[in-house]
């Protein structure tokens, strides 16, 4: 008989997630995610002015909200013919950017670093950085009093189960704390071209409002070049020694070899050219996204809806009784086609379509680093490898962008908003596909569906009886203790999974 463990919540992500998974001699053989919450953003928007879409849409998550802006004015764009002039679309990929760099940063260091990084080093160091002889008497403190301190909140000590090396614990211990301050200035940087954070002011249909100073250009110039700095001196070379430290994390976690991407980064008013281009792999063969395809199934789901939907046709009825259903989630499909999103689909996207210099150098450097092939990356170290290589393209880039700001440019288009329309916006979040399906009835909102990453990454199984791509990742995975599942956890931060968002 298979052995059942519960870990309920997952701790260290974004909203309520309960994960079960069966085990048959310490190996996980099935796994389920379950999305605990109901929030019905979808029928909160019937019935509203349009306008008020790209507000509400961002308290959908306090973490990206920027890119939920981002997919409605895109959507509203499309429904009222409107394209942004230049310096909209710069403004845009600008803030969208900075909450990408901000996110990767956080998933990194605050969620997921601690998995494998030793916090009691510290109590080693013998040096004068007052930030680590600080965190060094806070562990001594938490040690003595017997608590489990927050760098393991549910786990004892494993021996051997963290990085072994010294320098390495203590290094990645101070970029931890170096992240929260970096982390603060990217959001000052986004700030700066969204008005404000976390639910931003500026993004409008048509482009964005602000009209920036040449003072305000310098600024966010110093600012990512700052960032950059971090990335390349700190988070993508404490990635690459994690990775070494825990080469068997590039088997644990292997997803469906099926891959979406919407694209993200708009380099021309059409949208037909992006820095991370759009695309579909199913195992291993790249096509053009046919955005026809997407479905959303409820055979294991609490809704009452009908399953099987195309966005534009779907709908949002919550049932609490259904008979086997267990997750708040959906679960989209392309086709019937289980997929993973995020970083690793958006690197392997543009890897093979060879359209992006920057990721057909790094992803080569990245395999030879870690001694691995593009396949292994579709695993726990791969996700972290490629969301580090992602957050890198994306702070060179913005430094090009922010030089092509012109001072007091209009950023906006104007439009006219009409009675009767329909709008998609396809975009990305820094955890992966995104879109917003909009449809105007009388000026108003009629019908408004959102599939958001998570949806995609922790969904349900469907009525096919396939599991979703986290419950996919997670068989195979070995479990060394019944009580502490540390591996499992693992599996699934490495999607850095936003329940808020998923259950929106």
């Amino acid at each position: 008989m298979p052995q059942i463990i519960t870990i309920d919540p997952i701790t260290r992500i974004e909203g309520h997630l309960s994960v079960k998974v069966e085990t048959t001699n310490g190996v996980v053989t099935a796994a389920y995610a379950a999305g605990e919450s109901f929030r019905g953003f979808e029928a909160i928007l019937m019935g509203r002015h349009p306008l008020d879409a790209q507000q509400i849409t961002q308290r959908i998550c306090g973490v990206c909200p920027v890119e939920h802006a981002i997919s409605s004015v895109l959507a509203q764009d499309q429904a009222y013919g409107v394209t942004p002039p230049t310096q909209g679309l710069l403004v845009r990929n600008l803030a969208q950017a900075a909450n990408f760099i901000q996110s990767h940063i956080v998933h990194f260091y605050t969620l997921s670093a601690i998995d494998f990084i030793d916090i009691t080093a510290v109590l080693q160091y013998q040096g004068r950085d007052a930030a680590l002889n600080y965190l060094k008497a806070w562990v001594q403190s938490e040690i003595s009093s017997n608590n489990y301190y927050p760098a393991a909140p549910f786990l004892p000590r494993f021996d051997g189960d963290y990085l072994a090396d010294l320098a390495l614990n203590l290094g990645a211990i101070r970029n931890y704390l170096r992240a929260l301050e970096i982390r603060s200035e990217a959001s000052k940087f986004c700030a700066m071209f969204a008005g404000k954070l976390p639910h931003v002011a500026s993004l409008v249909p048509g482009g964005a409002t602000p009209r920036l100073t040449a003072r305000q250009i310098q600024d966010a110039l110093v600012l990512i070049r700052k960032i950059r700095d971090f990335i390349d001196t700190a988070y993508v070379p404490d990635v690459i020694a994690v990775a070494g430290g825990f080469p068997q994390y590039f088997t644990y976690g292997r997803g469906p070899a099926n891959y979406l991407s919407y694209g993200v980064f708009n380099e021309n008013g059409d949208g037909t050219s992006k820095l991370f281009p759009s695309g579909v792999m199913l195992n291993g063969t790249l096509s053009n996204l046919d955005q026809s395809q997407i479905r959303e199934y409820l055979g294991r789901s609490w809704f009452s809806s009908a399953s099987g939907m195309h966005p534009y046709q779907g709908e949002t009825t919550p049932d609490t009784t259904k008979p086997d259903a267990y997750s708040w989630l959906k679960a989209p499909r392309y086709g019937t086609n289980v997929m993973q999103v995020g970083p690793l689909a958006r690197v392997l996207v543009s890897y093979l379509r060879g359209t992006n210099a920057a990721i057909n150098t790094l992803v080569p450097w990245l395999l030879a680093q870690t001694g691995r092939t593009v396949a292994d990356l579709n695993s726990v170290m791969g996700r972290h490898a490629t969301r580090a290589l992602e957050c890198k393209i994306i702070a060179d880039r913005c430094d090009d962008w922010v030089n092509a700001l012109v001072p007091g440019a209009t950023a906006f288009s104007t439009f006219t908003i009409p009675s009767s329309a329909a709008g998609m916006g396809l975009t990305e979040a820094a955890r992966g596909a995104l879109g917003h399906w909009m449809q105007l009835t009388g000026g108003l909102v009629s019908r408004y569906q959102c599939v958001v990453p998570t949806t995609w990454n922790a969904s349900p199984r469907d009525e096919l009886g396939q599991p979703g791509a986290m419950e996919q990742s997670l068989v195979g995975t070995p479990i060394a203790s019944d009580t502490s599942p540390i591996e499992a956890v693992r599996v699934v931060r490495s999607f850095d999974p936003c329940l808020s968002c998923a259950v929106h």
